[in-house]
Order: structure tokens, then sequence, then C-alpha cells
């Protein structure tokens, strides 16, 4: 069943991320969210969760900790505080929106699939609740300008919010490597797949025992058209329509005919 158009101004807003409460990526996050709504809360990892995907613990205990008025951290990952916070701290009135990020680095392609941005993005969708992943990509030279994701999110939350949202849809948002006034629009765009896939760096440790190190993505270049990773090759935001269900249904249909 799709949402009826969000109320931001009396909205109930969850902000998490996977940096960790303290990274400097959800405070402005959280900046963002109090423009839209008086109702902000954030419930985020202890410590940095990053490339955990969508990971739940259940092999021991998790313990939060109060950081202040409607801020508390999990000893978990980004999955466990939308949880967490869904069925435990806000339990007297759910979130109405969560907004997970604003992550240090871009999520494109890949991505997705490894990011604890997008699986708390993903677990509130599961949750039955509309959210929105937001990633900042890092310019290759000099630290990240937060001001383009603070310039842009709130009018890109009150379009997305016009929205009927079906039960299980999510967004992913990355915005470009550049300052505000040099953005190419808003694009929305399709999930992409990179060129070039991921490094595995070898050494030597200091103690004379050879390692494996998982690096980077090669690139970002993509010959796909249309997708996160062209919008930001061309300097656009990119704003991608995320679902849960994962059936080829294509393949179903054939299916069905081998095994009748």
């Amino acid at each position: 069943m799709a949402k009826t158009p969000l109320d931001l101004k009396n909205a109930r807003i969850l902000v998490t991320n996977d940096d960790g409460i303290h990274a400097p990526g959800i405070k402005t996050l959280e900046r963002i969210a109090k423009s839209l709504s008086k109702d902000v809360w954030v419930v985020a990892p202890e410590t940095e969760q990053s490339a955990t995907s969508h990971a739940l613990t259940l092999r021991r205990p998790l313990r939060t900790r109060k950081q202040g008025p409607r801020r508390f951290s999990v000893d978990g990952t980004p999955t466990d505080c939308v949880l967490v916070a869904h069925r435990h701290i806000l339990r007297d009135r759910a979130p109405d929106l969560v907004l997970s990020g604003i992550n240090h680095g871009a999520n494109l392609g890949e991505d997705v699939t490894y990011s604890g941005t997008v699986a708390a993005a993903m677990e509130a969708a599961i949750l039955g609740v509309p959210a929105v992943a937001f990633s900042q990509m890092r310019p290759r030279d000099g630290p990240i300008d937060w001001r383009t994701a603070e310039h842009f999110a709130s009018r890109i939350l009150r379009r997305l919010a016009e929205l009927p949202w079906p039960r299980d849809l999510l967004f992913n948002v990355n915005f470009p490597p550049l300052p505000p006034e040099q953005v190419q629009g808003v694009r929305p765009c399709r999930q992409g797949r990179r060129d070039e896939g991921t490094t595995i760096d070898e050494g030597v440790d200091p103690a004379g025992r050879p390692y494996l190190w998982i690096g980077n993505f090669l690139s970002d270049d993509s010959s796909d058209r249309g997708t996160d990773l062209a919008a930001i090759a061309e300097g656009a935001i990119g704003v991608t329509p995320l679902h849960m269900d994962m059936t080829h249904k294509a393949t179903l249909k054939k299916l069905a005919g081998i095994f009748e």
C-alpha cells in the first residue's frame, strides 16, 4: 500500500548513518532535518560501521547510550539502530521518515549492496517507513565540502514528500564533489555498475607477515547512460528509487514452465 504524501512539518524524523554518531555528515543531516520538522531524533552507531551492509546483531546484547536530547548511540550496526529506534526508543510513536547519512563518500552502483548507509534506509522500508539515504562524494584532492548536500537536501526531500511511497520503497541520493553553484541539476537515475571492479592490495606488515587489503573501486566510470554513476560523472545529483523485492520476474515466469 502506498503512503500518502508526507507532512514534513509535523513528521517525526529519525536520523541515522553508518559513519558513527560523531561524524560530520550526520551533524549536517540533523540540521537539514531540523529545518523541516521540530520532531527530530538521532539514533546512530557508536563507532564507524562502513560497509556493514544490512547486518543485524544477533549473538550479543546491544547497549544504547544517551548522547543528548533526542540523541542516542547504539553499539551496533546501522540496521540495529533503525530497529532499536523503531521498536524501543520511539515505541510511543514510530518515525514517519528515516534519513540516513550523510555518508562520507559516494554510494553508487555496486556500493548499494555493501553500504551501511543504504542498509539503514532498507531497514526502514522493511518496517514500512519512508526512507532516504544521502551520500556526498569525495573530491580527489582536499576535504569533503558538505555545503552541496546542505544546500540541496531539503528541497529534494520536499519534492519526494509529495509522492506516494509504496511500502518497500527507498531513495538513494548522491551529491557530486562540487560546490553548490557548479551542480548540474537533480537527475532521476537507475542504479549503475562500474566498468571496473574492486582492487585487492598485497603487503607485508611490520612483523613481516603478508596481508591482503580490500581496496577501492578502480574507477567510478560507467559506459551505461542514465545511471547514478553517469549522473555524478556529469556533475548532477543522482536520485535513485530502490525497492526491497529482488525477485527477477522475467526468470520467475520461465521457471513456471520448467517445474510444472
